[in-house]
């Protein structure tokens, strides 16, 4: 029987903390301006995977991990931060670079490393990490059904998938690509300015 008090509750706290702008939406924007939809689209699978991934956790508690071995979750958060300003400066290099053509189609490995994209960007965001590791666990119950586990892996999954979806098809419409590429340098140059300043305020907490 699925437990929907939990469902309700994960839901209003997930709901929360996603439309809150981190390295996931810096990432998403970035693509979805400098790549194609489907490059955008990719990007943002491979965030709600791990989403999904991290949610797991949650329930099987990995706050309790992390409360236990406190250098672990120092390793983590370290790591996390060291990603994010390696991609802030990747970004802040390649300022000047000439951007992509309009109606560039990219092949299959392009979305493959679009979606590995995702995927590093959220298996290191410190963010993630610490809302699942601590606000997440708190707001599901000790012991929850099968049915009720599932059940909240589905809310996480289209609850990301609806807002960092929305997000990409919004940026990656034509015109926001076409005037991405008039103001390519400094748009670069503010995303990997964010990712740089959110990986060192999370190396420094």
């Amino acid at each position: 029987m699925v437990d929907w008090s939990a469902i309700v509750t994960v839901f209003t706290v997930y709901a929360a903390a996603v439309v809150i702008p981190g390295p996931n939406f810096v990432a998403i924007t970035h693509k979805s301006v400098t790549g194609t939809r489907a490059d955008a689209l990719a990007l943002v699978a491979g965030i709600v995977a791990v989403n999904l991934f991290w949610a797991t956790c949650a329930v099987l508690g990995i706050g309790v991990v992390f409360a236990m071995f406190p250098w672990l979750a120092l390793g983590v958060r370290l790591a996390g931060a060291a990603y994010l300003i390696w991609f802030g400066l990747r970004l802040v290099v390649s300022a000047r670079a000439t951007p992509l053509a309009a109606g560039y189609a990219p092949k299959a490995p392009w979305l493959r490393g679009a979606f590995l994209q995702g995927v590093a960007t959220n298996i290191a965001n410190p963010k993630s990490i610490a809302f699942y590791a601590a606000v997440f666990s708190s707001a599901v119950p000790t012991h929850v059904s099968t049915q009720t586990f599932f059940a909240l892996l589905a809310t996480v999954g289209a609850s990301a998938t609806c807002w960092y979806g929305a997000v990409a098809l919004v940026l990656s419409h034509a015109t926001i690509a076409k005037a991405y590429r008039r103001a390519k340098a400094w748009i670069d140059l503010t995303c990997g300015g964010l990712m740089i300043a959110l990986g060192i305020r999370q190396a420094l907490r």
